[in-house]
């Protein structure tokens, strides 16, 4: 009977075992629960994940009034105020001025329109370019805030596209 070594599995076995380390076994995720602001009802999740040159992004949002909302990824993942303008402006690195992600120049903080339904129940899909969640480039999002706005986005209006008030908030936190 011939005994076999596991000399020539180490190599692969130590590989498999560094890329476990370094996060490669499965995609880089992150979520951001949202909590009503003082008066509002709006709750709800934002769930991210990083592709190649973006991220990805899911939510589901309950307790909103029908109708268009503005959505925004902004600067600060601190929703201590009443009103959540504790987390700042929109999340802008680059400098450009606010508008629609779909149509150019845009904060890479901009999302597109979040719409509930006649029960005020809102779910979301979008893929957008710049943004990560690893850590690389200066789209980073861990720790920022994820806002949900009373009012459509008009996508000109400076610096904030007229969305009005601030009626749930979150902070993204990576997971994986």
């Amino acid at each position: 009977m011939k005994s076999r070594s596991l000399i020539p599995t180490l190599p692969a076995t130590l590989l498999i075992a560094a890329c476990s380390n370094l996060g490669l076994g499965g995609p880089i995720t992150a979520e951001a629960p949202l909590a009503p602001t003082t008066g509002n009802t709006a709750s709800g999740m934002v769930k991210f994940t990083e592709i190649d040159g973006g991220v990805v992004i899911d939510a589901s949002v309950t307790g909103l009034a029908p109708g268009k909302h503005g959505f925004h990824i902004h600067d600060k993942g601190d929703c201590s105020a009443p009103d959540a303008t504790s987390a700042g402006g929109h999340f802008n690195p680059t400098g450009k001025p606010h508008g629609d992600p779909a149509k150019g120049d845009h904060h890479l903080g901009d999302m597109p329109m979040l719409v509930a339904d006649a029960n005020g129940n809102a779910r979301f899909g979008a893929t957008l370019e710049g943004l990560t969640i690893s850590g690389k480039g200066n789209g980073n999002i861990v720790g920022r805030g994820v806002i949900v706005h009373a009012a459509p986005d008009d996508f000109t209006t400076q610096p904030t596209g007229n969305s009005g008030a601030r009626v749930a908030c979150g902070v993204i936190a990576r997971l994986k």
